[in-house]
């Protein structure tokens, strides 16, 4: 048992990770932190809600408990770059997506920390992600690994503009299988209510490139969708009715991926 994260498992070749859905803090942290940063602004917020209705489908789902603030668990371990050249953030971030600091002066973790982070955090959830993607190949000789992610429309210090609703990424196609992303993009051409791009900003993290191996059975592809096409980017609030109406679609995605 872990209060790490939690686990469902499902019946599918279906196995849905949403690493950055966790909001707690560790008590000891917590006064370290700007007012800011206690709030977890830059939580995907609510993806466990709007991703709940998978188990129907027989998707197995993890979610982690802690805010990406204490670690983000979609980071090498050794924290090396996924997007050379352009802003972004680290294993154990100390600014914001407003490029503002996480922490009060002086109040960064150390290098002691950041391992003991790791180990008390990172270790765990990818342990559970290994363990369970061997589990379903084991009963389906493949599983589909989901990233699901949320993001704000609007992040200046990350990119320019507004971003797409839908960013799919698959590692410029190292991820997954051609056919697969092939019947994404089929799905997302076949409606016209929400813009997507492929592989643009965001090609997929740290969870996508290592674990996606189509020669060996294993495809990823992550889904980072603009928060509010599902609730009120300024109060974080869950919106019952944009989430009904992007629901559909994204339950297409899922069945076109394990298709």
């Amino acid at each position: 048992m872990t209060d790490t994260y939690t686990l469902h498992r499902g019946t599918a070749p279906l196995f849905i990770s949403l690493p950055h859905h966790g909001t707690r803090l560790p008590d000891e942290l917590v006064p370290r932190l700007t007012a800011e940063a206690q709030r977890v602004p830059d939580t995907d917020w609510h993806v466990a809600t709007l991703y709940a209705f998978a188990q129907s489908l027989g998707a197995s789902i993890i979610v982690p408990s802690y805010s990406r603030y204490v670690i983000d668990l979609n980071r090498p371990r050794d924290d090396a770059s996924l997007y050379p050249g352009q802003n972004t953030t680290g294993l154990c971030p100390v600014t914001a997506f407003s490029g503002e600091p996480i922490y009060l002066p002086d109040q960064e973790p150390t290098t002691a920390e950041i391992a003991a982070r790791i180990e008390t955090y990172w270790h765990p959830y990818h342990a559970a992600l290994a363990e369970e993607i061997e589990r379903i190949k084991q009963a389906h000789d493949r599983v589909v690994l989901w990233e699901g992610h949320s993001i704000r429309s609007v992040v200046p210090f990350l990119f320019d503009g507004r971003l797409p609703d839908f960013n799919i990424g698959t590692a410029d196609g190292a991820a997954c299988s051609p056919g697969l992303q092939k019947r994404l993009v089929n799905v997302l051409e076949a409606q016209k209510e929400y813009s997507f791009v492929v592989n643009g900003r965001f090609k997929g993290g740290y969870i996508t490139r290592h674990y996606g191996k189509p020669m060996q059975g294993v495809d990823a592809i992550q889904l980072e969708l603009v928060q509010a096409n599902y609730l009120d980017e300024a109060t974080f609030e869950y919106d019952d009715s944009r989430a009904a109406k992007v629901q559909p679609l994204i339950r297409k995605l899922l069945e076109a991926a394990v298709h």
